[in-house]
């Protein structure tokens, strides 16, 4: 199994450029299932997630083609509607192939998707919107199968504005007979780049941003050629470290609107940020102080961006208070800061946070991909050196991660699990 090893204390500088967004791409490529024709995406990330998608595409029949970072997903030939037992468990968002499969040959056979372990997410949301569209759903033996012999739309109020059952809902509405009213609806960017995918293709979707989405079924979708929107997330990633080392960092390909809330915080914390024509240019500087941190829905603070955030404020003046209200169980981080000398109190989905002069370096393990990329944080400013096990998890949503901390002056190397340095 393949780490990390990091040696702390260099400031980060210069300039990096943001791939095309994790949490947006997996949310099209289900939606290429409702085309007949031939869908041409640009800005793909070559991340472990998207791989798995790709493979669950091409179980389903589909032809996909992926060169540098365009993939080109022809669903004309598709004709299988059970996904694969060992594809679904690797990824939560294969469970967004269900929308695409129940509009287009009505009826879909899938496992309970697996993914990170940060908590509950279950799908009942997904499921009663389905049900609301006409589709009838057996659960059984951890499998869900669901059919019907015509989706017809109908007002949906979602109990929170969750971000797949909101994509999940649109995404069978589209071609459902009538109108759909998703109520609550998840705000996200990347509901936004789904409905101008789908609307490019020739649907007639309205209100994404916003908390009540109007769609308009139509009889069919066309082909088309798209651009991913950037990672809000990674942005939000290499911020925190330019402001953890106190480093100087440009960051390329980046909507400063996607990503308020964590510049809100950090300029609030003391970290100099400037937009520009270029991109966000972040001044990490010498003091920063430790502010308060609760997750919340877009626009609210992203939980993506929670680890990272924590462990800037392990290394900030004073004491600060995150609050965890998306997942119940996102704090595993917090034992492997402490390895590393932060000094860190959890109560319930509260963690008290009292800012530490240094940090050590230590042999710690990631349990999903955001802590990993908050590990990877502390080990940049901490003392000496950082082993990280299961650096597979970063490779989840992260494109070319250590090769872009090198080129912003970090000493990250990765290795096998015997200690060499892997052949790539």
């Amino acid at each position: 199994m393949e780490k990390f090893v990091i040696i702390g204390g260099n400031r980060l500088s210069g300039t990096i450029r943001v791939s095309g967004g994790k949490n947006s791409v997996l949310t099209i490529l289900p939606a290429c299932l409702l085309s007949g024709g031939v869908c041409t995406l640009h800005d793909v990330p070559k991340l472990s997630d998207v791989y798995v998608m790709k493979n669950v595409l091409e179980s389903l029949g589909a032809k996909v083609d992926f060169t540098g970072n365009t993939m080109v997903v022809d669903a004309t030939s598709v004709s299988n509607v059970e996904l694969p037992d060992r594809l679904t468990r690797m990824m939560r968002a294969s469970n967004l192939v269900m929308g695409p499969l129940l509009a287009r040959f009505q009826y879909v056979k899938m496992a309970y998707p697996g993914g990170c372990s940060i908590g509950s997410r279950p799908m009942d949301q997904h499921l009663r919107g389905m049900k609301t569209l006409g589709a009838e759903i057996k659960e059984k033996h951890g499998f869900i199968e669901a059919k019907a012999t015509r989706l017809v739309g109908s007002e949906i109020c979602l109990d929170f504005p969750s971000v797949g059952a909101t994509e999940n809902i649109l995404l069978a509405a589209t071609l459902a007979e009538g109108v759909t009213v998703i109520r609550n609806a998840a705000r996200e960017p990347e509901v936004v780049d789904l409905q101008n995918f789908l609307n490019q293709m020739g649907a007639k979707i309205k209100g994404a941003g916003t908390d009540v989405i109007r769609i308009e079924g139509v009889k069919k979708l066309n082909s088309v050629e798209y651009t991913i929107i950037p990672d809000r997330i990674e942005a939000g990633t290499f911020m925190v470290m330019g402001a953890i080392t106190g480093g100087e960092i440009l960051i390329n390909n980046v909507i400063p609107e996607h990503i308020e809330a964590v510049i809100s915080k950090l300029r609030e914390a003391g970290v100099e940020i400037n937009e520009t024509d270029e991109g966000i240019l972040v001044r990490g500087g010498k003091k920063r102080q430790g502010v308060d941190v609760k997750t919340m829905p877009f626009p609210g603070f992203p939980t993506d961006m929670q680890a990272q955030m924590m462990a800037l404020m392990a290394v900030s003046e004073g004491t600060s208070i995150v609050t965890e209200t998306i997942f119940e169980n996102r704090f595993k981080h917090v034992d492997e800061l402490r390895r590393m000398g932060a000094d860190i109190k959890v109560e319930g989905r509260v963690a008290i946070i009292k800012g530490v002069k240094s940090l050590s370096g230590a042999y710690v393990e990631t349990s999903d991909l955001r802590a990993g990329a908050a590990l990877v944080t502390a080990g940049l400013v901490a003392d000496g050196a950082t082993v990280l096990d299961k650096v597979h998890l970063i490779d989840r949503g992260y494109e070319n991660f250590e090769q872009k901390l090198r080129g912003l002056g970090a000493q990250i190397l990765r290795v096998n699990g015997n200690g060499g340095k892997d052949k790539h």
